[in-house]
């Protein structure tokens, strides 16, 4: 975790600045990006353009990168792994490692708040400082910023994979034309306990089964087994077209 800015740092942006690499001509981009709407001043901006523009840059750069890096990964893959690095959960996650939080300005209501407001903002605020230096500098440094601080997040990109369901099913369009069928085999246990088995089939192929504490989580169960069975997910959790 970067280390808490100084009271002295935080009426500047050049803290900022030298934390993330990059030095702006024009730091009212920089101050807007950091802005929320209810800190804004009359006349002033705030980051809520920025984080629409911000959130396709780092789509781009993220995609770029990801097809460049795994030149065998199917489209499904990719987009999984894409998913992994550009939500709002990881993005509030690079904007606590760099710090800068210390310099988001938001209207005294905001600036106590937790749970999913404060992981939304927090991912906000990154997406509009992307579109800022993009806009300051060019595609180039913004580039160089995403790589240079979501680098240390793409082994979680690479463990990624989607749901089960999702994954049996498109690999039997794809494979076989089919689509699995789900069926309930059984339901054990009490009301507030309760077993589920679950049995998939796709035609051509030999049944599989699963068990959960919901019909979901059976469900899911069963497509898992069909997947290794297959081989199209190995025991280390990735597709063998990683």
């Amino acid at each position: 975790m970067a280390q808490r800015a100084s009271q002295a740092e935080r009426w500047t942006t050049s803290g900022l600045e030298e934390r993330i690499g990059y030095q702006f001509s024009d730091t009212a981009r920089l101050e807007g990006a950091l802005t929320h709407a209810s800190a804004r001043s009359s006349g002033g901006t705030d980051y809520q353009r920025l984080e629409f523009l911000g959130d396709r840059v780092l789509g781009l750069v993220v995609a770029d990168w990801l097809y460049q890096t795994y030149p065998q990964a199917s489209e499904g893959e990719m987009s999984v792994r894409l998913n992994a690095l550009v939500n709002a959960e990881t993005l509030a996650m690079i904007a606590e490692e760099i710090g800068i939080t210390e310099w988001i300005k938001a209207g005294r209501e905001l600036r106590g708040v937790a749970g999913r407001k404060r992981v939304n903002m927090r991912a906000d605020v990154m997406e509009a400082l992307i579109a800022a230096i993009y806009l300051d500098g060019g595609f180039g440094p913004a580039q160089t910023f995403i790589r240079t601080f979501w680098r240390g997040h793409a082994d979680k990109a690479a463990s990624a994979r989607r749901d089960a369901k999702t994954e049996l099913q498109e690999w039997a369009h794809q494979a076989k034309a089919l689509t699995p069928v789900y069926s309930v085999v059984s339901r054990t246990g009490p009301d507030h306990d309760p077993v589920f088995v679950v049995s998939v089939s796709i035609a051509g192929l030999a049944d599989e089964q699963g068990s959960g504490r919901s019909k979901r989580e059976a469900e899911q169960a069963a497509a898992t087994a069909v997947l290794r069975r297959e081989g199209v997910w190995t025991d280390e959790g990735l597709s063998v077209d990683a």
